[in-house]
């Protein structure tokens, strides 16, 4: 990464540890959040965003499309070597991910949602062309982070997120046995 690309990225007050808004199956994972996104240099509260929205902290988690773990990576981002469903490796490609579009987001974290949902390609694209998923995934991911990077101490648009994706994080709380 190069000095200007950084300069995207740590523009502004940024976080150095996770809300309180988060699920706690996202709290469950709050010093590894921490970690990966000093890794790349990202706020913890958008990382937490992305999980969140993606697997509500279950490692195990798959998709429909075939996207793999905690951040839901594609396969084709692994190495025939690695395993997606370790929280590390996922969260190393995933983080890689989100640091790119960030970048071609201009340090704008809303853009950089949206092309981590629809392909870094999409940031350059009026919203009027995205898919429906992905002006989806803007919605719920910019107001998410908004609560979360303002302080807030809880998140009206999490709450309506988990309103409709209940199951995610209940299959995620059996599987980090969480009460």
């Amino acid at each position: 990464m190069t000095n200007s690309d950084s300069e995207f990225l740590t523009s502004g007050e940024q976080s150095k540890s996770l809300s309180p808004i988060f699920t706690p199956e996202i709290q469950y994972w709050g010093q590894q959040i921490v970690r990966w996104a000093a890794d790349y240099n990202l706020d913890p509260n958008l990382v937490a965003t992305v999980m969140q929205i993606e697997s509500c902290g279950n490692p195990d988690a798959r998709s429909s499309a075939g996207a793999m773990g905690l951040f839901q990576v594609m396969p084709f981002h692994f190495s025939a070597l690695e395993n997606p469903y370790d929280p590390d490796t996922n969260a190393r490609r995933g983080m890689s991910y989100l640091q790119r579009s960030l970048i071609a987001a201009e340090g704008n974290p809303g853009l950089a949602l949206a092309g981590y949902n629809g392909g870094i390609s999409v940031i350059s694209k009026p919203q009027s062309l995205w898919a429906e998923e992905t002006q989806r995934y803007l919605y719920w991911g910019s107001g998410i982070y908004s609560d979360a990077a303002n302080g807030n101490v809880e998140s009206p648009r999490l709450n309506e997120w988990l309103s409709r994706a209940s199951g995610m994080c209940s299959r995620a709380r059996d599987k980090l046995n969480l009460p």
